[in-house]
């Protein structure tokens, strides 16, 4: 039976809205503050919160209820919020509106127009929930896989996105002779939006032979020229792109969080960026510094989902390379 919880401060709008919900086949829980609304939504996950905005006697600001929306919405998997107003309360739904509720419906409320916004909430955060899962199943499909043999190579990743789906990409790229480029990448944003630029750089670097992927200069002029053209001028990504070849790193920092070189003897080297982000400018270079990587050293490469307190909530992606007949261990994170 589908859920809903209703807050509301005053007893007999509970009694009504219980009654009528219940013989429309609902299941409801009644609360009477905005802590215990969000104390039960983390417990019980109802399909739908119904919810008045003001609760203190003698005031009519609203915030209290549009507290209990933010808090509602920055929930894993937050439900649909239809909040209730009085008639004269027009501007303060327009607020909760624009700060995600999914309807409302002023008081005192029609039943058979009220069953129906409900209704209509509940499918279309089905219909939204049944999107998201497709969408971060694709980007899955789109990322290297998480575990990976390839003679001597061991390849496992793992990939955290903020939300349903996220902008980092990784990527591994099997080369002629045995040797082998990795990418990560962070794209500008979060989200849907940084998803479907994500899916735009994946799509460009499966685009280019072989040969060119060995070349990480003349990789990413070609990379930086079709993501400049094809997103909008505010968007771009930060990433580090190397060539393993022989027991030599060639590799290039795009903008991205320095990369950290342990040495088997305990040595540290910072690979700084050594050039711009890809897609902020039309004309872009391409400078790659090499470095050797023998065995016993370590390599670690992180997005600013580890690197920054202030982006905790980005995404976070890991991978890591182990040389099994060497020691040799690349990691990013």
């Amino acid at each position: 039976m589908r859920s809903i919880l209703v807050c509301d401060d005053q007893t007999d709008v509970l009694d009504a809205l219980g009654f009528l919900l219940k013989g429309a086949g609902f299941r409801t829980e009644l609360v009477t503050s905005p802590d215990q609304a969000l104390a039960a939504v983390k417990q019980a996950r109802p399909a739908l919160v119904l919810t008045d905005m003001n609760f203190t006697r003698d005031t009519t600001s609203g915030a209290e209820g549009l507290a209990l929306l933010e808090a509602l919405r920055n929930l894993p998997e937050a439900p649909p919020v239809v909040v209730m107003t009085a008639w004269g309360e027009v501007e303060l739904a327009v607020e909760a509106m624009r700060r995600g509720a999914a309807d409302f419906v002023q008081k005192p409320w029609d039943n058979a127009r009220l069953l129906v916004s409900l209704e209509r909430c509940i499918q279309e955060a089905r219909a939204e929930r049944w999107e998201m899962d497709t969408a971060r199943r694709v980007q899955q499909r789109l990322l290297a896989p998480e575990r990976r043999v390839l003679g001597d190579l061991e390849y496992c990743a793992t990939f955290e996105p903020a939300q349903e789906v996220g902008g980092d990409y990784h990527d591994l790229f099997e080369l002629p002779d045995g040797s082998f480029a990795f990418v990560l990448a962070d794209v500008s944003g979060k989200g849907m939006a940084a998803a479907l630029l994500m899916a735009n750089l994946q799509a460009l670097f499966h685009a280019q032979e072989a040969d060119v992927r060995r070349r990480p200069a003349e990789l990413l002029r070609r990379i930086n020229a079709h993501f400049h053209a094809s997103t909008a001028p505010e968007h771009y990504c930060t990433l580090f792109y190397a060539v393993y070849e022989g027991g030599t790193l060639r590799y290039i920092n795009c903008g991205h969080p320095a990369a950290q070189l342990v040495r088997a003897s305990g040595e540290e080297h910072s690979l700084d960026a050594t050039e711009r982000p890809i897609g902020l400018f039309k004309d872009w270079t391409g400078r790659e510094i090499s470095t050797a990587l023998l065995p016993g050293d370590r390599l670690v490469v992180v997005s600013d989902g580890y690197t920054e307190s202030d982006v905790a909530d980005d995404d976070r992606t890991r991978i890591e390379i182990h040389y099994r007949d060497t020691g040799a261990t690349i990691t990013l994170q």
